[in-house]
């Protein structure tokens, strides 16, 4: 765990556990313990604090201010800050499988469904010459309108890759099959 600590002139360092720490240094652990720290000092001291860090590496995109609107965000932002400081041990590789290859998504996508599924249903009935209106899918699935305009729009025509065409029956009303390959 990282301990930070804290000279009169403002200036914060990061300790590793086990390293030795000045004893005139304040010393702080969380944003909790440097808030309790920071209850005594005076708001002009968290501007001096943030401002030696504006600019500076590995800081350099930080901006310094005249002041804060209050203490706790203060006290938020150069915890978030000095977040950079954290010395990290060197990474060790640790010997990993390798990771099976993902299949891409023409692999995944699939022409046929499971057997009795919903799914398979409404395709056996759109692979009918003459197709299947909306009636006759929401009576063979139980779903509403939009739920079948849905499911011919997402699950066939993007997700499955099936080209879906409308066509008007001899008695008028809208039919929809899958378009011969």
């Amino acid at each position: 765990m990282t301990t930070f600590a804290i000279d009169n002139d403002c200036t914060i360092t990061a300790y590793l556990a086990g390293e030795a720490i000045p004893e005139d240094h304040a010393r702080f652990s969380s944003e909790k313990e440097l808030a309790k720290l920071a209850a005594n000092w005076p708001a002009e001291r968290l501007v001096e604090i943030w401002n030696g860090f504006a600019g500076v590496p590995p800081f350099g995109d930080l901006k310094p201010v005249k002041k804060f609107t209050d203490r706790k965000t203060a006290v938020a932002r150069i915890w978030r800050a000095i977040q950079a400081l954290t010395p990290t041990a060197a990474p060790q590789a640790a010997p990993v499988a390798p990771k099976p290859a993902k299949a891409t998504k023409e692999a995944t996508r699939s022409k046929d469904a499971r057997e009795g599924s919903k799914k398979a249903i409404v395709l056996e009935l759109l692979r009918r010459p003459e197709g299947a209106t909306l009636a006759d899918i929401m009576s063979a699935t139980g779903w509403q309108a939009h739920s079948v305009r849905g499911f011919l729009s997402g699950a066939l025509g993007k997700k499955m890759g099936l080209t879906v065409e409308s066509l008007k029956t001899a008695e008028g009303a809208r039919a929809y099959r899958i378009k011969p390959q």
